[in-house]
Order: structure tokens, then sequence, then C-alpha cells
């Protein structure tokens, strides 16, 4: 029987992913208290109608009962059932900004402010996101890429890794992404602005796309890229990093950028890692 514990910070999808499980034939339960899981999957084991896939929501919720969380995952494991833990995380930002928007009170902040009820629910967490298998970032995610997520590790069976990476083109004219964590300059890149058949075109345009890519320097620079970001990402992940910003400017943010950004997103893809593309000043 396959058993999944959906957890992690309110607001950041447990509702949607559950919805997605039920979907593909997960037999789904949400709001369960920690200590109630061994029971629920002996009830499940033993039931008369053969229930193969469940998938449970337990989570802050249920107050005091999330304590009793780690000694029902040892009951489970006594009892030899396989179980994954998969824990959904957004930024401070994106929870606040959840929150306001659906006019709700956050858990654990009924006598306080959203901020401090995600803070003391992120230290609450700490453990359980450490001793989970699959963490997906939702803050840069649309509910359509979380279903695809979800979709290519319980159905393709996919194991990607515990990091999303997002690839973001700006241009420089319009100040630096505040959440980078690496930022790469690519103005040294032969600007197809200048080029009138070029100009009114973008990065996402193989006529762009193609002048950019066909300079023995851009080919150089996005061979050292990837050999760096190659060697970089498996230690970002072992020191428990869950999510990445690497942005990638020109002046603009529309030619050399953009094309950058889309063949570094590929590279990364290809190489199974979970990839968002924004293109943050395409349009302006």
């Amino acid at each position: 029987m396959e058993f999944v514990i959906i957890t992690g910070m309110s607001g950041a999808g447990k509702s949607q992913a559950i919805k997605v499980l039920e979907d593909i034939n997960y037999y789904c339960m949400d709001n369960m208290p920690p200590a109630l899981l061994p029971n629920f999957a002996e009830l499940c084991k033993s039931s008369s109608k053969e229930v193969s896939k469940v998938a449970v929501v337990a989570d802050i919720r249920g107050g005091i009962f999330f304590k009793d969380l780690f000694n029902s995952l040892n009951e489970l494991k006594n009892m030899g059932i396989q179980y994954r833990i998969l824990f959904l995380d957004a930024s401070d930002d994106e929870l606040v900004k959840r929150y306001k928007e659906q006019r709700r009170p956050h858990p654990l902040s009924m006598t306080g402010t959203i901020v401090d009820g995600i803070r003391d629910e992120r230290l609450s967490l700490e453990e359980v996101k450490k001793r989970s298998d699959y963490i997906i970032d939702t803050t840069n995610m649309k509910l359509g890429r979380l279903k695809e997520e979800l979709l290519s590790i319980f159905v393709q069976g996919n194991i990607t890794y515990n990091l999303n990476i997002t690839v973001m083109s700006f241009g420089y004219k319009y100040g630096l992404p505040q959440d980078s964590d690496l930022v790469f300059d690519v103005r040294f890149l032969p600007n197809p602005f200048y080029i009138e058949s070029l100009k009114n075109y973008t990065g996402n345009d193989k006529n762009v796309q193609d002048y950019v890519m066909g300079f023995d320097t851009t080919d150089i620079f996005i061979t050292k890229l990837k050999d760096m970001l190659l060697f970089l990402l498996p230690h970002y992940i072992k020191e428990g990093k869950s999510n990445l910003v690497l942005s990638i400017g020109c002046t603009g943010g529309k030619h050399r950028s953009v094309t950058i950004s889309n063949k570094i997103a590929s590279i990364l893809s290809e190489e199974n890692y979970r990839v968002l593309l924004n293109h943050r000043d395409v349009e302006k």
C-alpha cells in the first residue's frame, strides 16, 4: 500500500495537492490528527475493499496533536508500511500575500499577526521538513505547474531533486531582482537591439535566439555556466536549500537575458531539476 503524508506550511497548497492525488485515485483524507495515522493505515489495510493508494494531510491545524507525528511515523514503520512525506513550502512574503488575498487568519495567529503565525509554524515544522521525501516550494508556482510536479512524482515515478530553481531574466535598467541568489550579467554578448530586423523581437523568438547563440563567446559562456551550476546545485541541496533564484540580466531584459535563461532552464530540466522560468521584464 502506498501511503503519502502531505504536510507543510499553511497556505502553501496542501489542499490543492490532495485534490490532485484524489484525481489520480488515491484515497484521501484531509486534516487528520497525526495520532490517528496508524489506526487509519490499519483500517485501510484490513478494508474489504482494496485500498492500494492513500494520501492524508496532517499539519499544524491539528494543534497539540501535531506533536504526535513522529511517534505515529515510528508506528507506521513498525507496521511495515512504507510511507512518503510530501512537504509544501512557500516564502514568508508569498504566504502573507495569499492570506491577505483570501482574508483568512493563519491557524497560529489568533492572538498575533500573520507574520507571527508563519514564524511559529516554520519553527514547528523544521524537523518534519528535514525528514520529508519531497519538498515543493510553491512561491512562484501556479496550480497547473504544481499539478505537473505531483503527476511527475506520483504517476510517472520521476524522483526530482528537492530544490526549486527559478531562472529569471531581467533588465538592469529596471533594477536587480531582490530575491536573487545568483546573478549573471550577459551584457557582454552582442546586443540584438541594435539589429533593426531583430529589435522588436525577444529572446523567445527563434531569430533572436539564433543571433545570440551564434557566437563562440555565447557557447563558451553556456558551457562554463552549466559546469558551475552542476557543481553548485548538489551542494545547495546537501545544505538544505529548497529554493534558488538564478537571475540573468541584460540591458532591457528582452533579448540576451531571455535567450540565455531559456537555454539554462532547458539544460537544468534535462538534468531532472525542478525549474520555473520567469521573464520579468520581457513585456516592458
